[in-house]
């Protein structure tokens, strides 16, 4: 009986070693001491989890004086390079140990960093956003999705998007509207990336019934801190177009792109993303054609639940004989991010 008194208390006391070890510190602006599991820090908000709370805290990571932990982390840093190591240390000094190397920053300088985990779910995230809309008067009925699902590592990622509306009413044709992206990109130094991603799109007021679109390029980030990320990319395409008109010849040919992006996010619970895509047609020699997106979300109270405002339009001077040069879609949804 003592033997096994002996080995449960020793099991206990490893068991408490392994735990203390793997406690994360942080000490806010305030004063204030906060110990628990640092999960990630993304768009200027550090996630950590408690002992003594039952959901994780968000912190503003300017309002973070001191870190000090054991795990290992994959760490942006606002001049581009990506590490994996772990971070100690207060504002002004901090020290970012890796395999190969020390490296001292402040914490200004860290503008992303996630618990380095070899399970698959820690590495995704997703969001998907809906809308429903019913009216009396001519019985409309309508529907609205904007989802997206990404995969992270150090050197890449991987991301796909999914919008659709579809609107039916009486005396009316059915409209529905699909738009669809996959890309993959992979970081390089200095904030220099290559990238390479196809867009679909399905559009009945431009009388599309597919048009994909294949990229390639490479890219910079401008801006690159805690409250905002400025992307420019450029590449060459392939635009791949089915008419809905059945008696409208495909069209294929070749492009040139250049696209920018920003993201910013420090803004309390509101954030902003929009980019823009401009195409310059090899083979058409005046044909230009534009895809331009924009969405305002806002977080409820710190939450994984939102409520979004989407603005999407297309524009083509070179559009299929009979369909409009342009099409906006103007969307509101509520949704849930992992």
């Amino acid at each position: 009986m003592r033997n096994i008194f002996n080995l449960i208390m020793l099991l206990l006391i490893i068991l408490a070693t392994m735990l203390s070890a793997q406690t994360d510190t942080l000490i806010t602006t305030n004063g204030e001491t906060l110990t628990g599991e640092v999960k990630k820090m993304e768009q200027g908000v550090l996630t950590i989890k408690t002992a003594y709370s039952d959901s994780d805290f968000l912190i503003e990571w300017k309002k973070i004086s001191a870190f000090r932990s054991q795990n290992n982390f994959t760490i942006s840093l606002e001049s581009g390079a990506r590490l994996l190591g772990k971070i100690n240390g207060g504002a002004d000094s901090v020290q970012i140990v890796t395999v190969t190397m020390s490296v001292d920053r402040k914490l200004e300088d860290i503008v992303a960093f996630e618990q380095f985990d070899e399970s698959l779910l820690s590495r995704v995230s997703a969001s998907l956003g809906v809308g429903i809309n019913f009216t009396k008067a001519q019985n409309l009925r309508q529907f609205n999705m904007r989802s997206s699902l990404g995969y992270f590592v150090k050197d890449w990622k991987a991301s796909g998007s999914f919008d659709a509306v579809y609107s039916e009413q009486d005396s009316v044709d059915q409209t529905k509207r699909i738009d669809a992206n996959i890309s993959f990109t992979y970081f390089l130094i200095r904030d220099w990336f290559i990238s390479a991603s196809s867009d679909f799109l399905q559009n009945e007021e431009q009388k599309i019934k597919l048009r994909s679109t294949p990229k390639i390029g490479f890219g910079n980030y401008i801006i690159h801190s805690n409250s905002a990320y400025l992307s420019i990319g450029l590449g060459i395409s392939g635009n791949f177009e089915q008419s809905s008109d059945p008696t409208s010849e495909s069209r294929n040919s070749s492009e040139v792109y250049l696209n920018a992006e920003l993201n910013m996010f420090d803004f309390g619970d509101i954030s902003l993303l929009t980019s823009t895509t401009a195409y310059k047609n090899i083979d058409v020699g005046d044909r230009i054609r534009n895809d331009f997106k924009f969405d305002l979300k806002y977080d409820f109270f710190g939450t994984d639940f939102y409520v979004k405002l989407g603005y999407t339009l297309n524009y083509d001077s070179y559009p299929i004989e009979g369909a409009s040069e342009t099409d906006y879609v103007i969307q509101t949804t509520f949704g849930w991010d992992l």
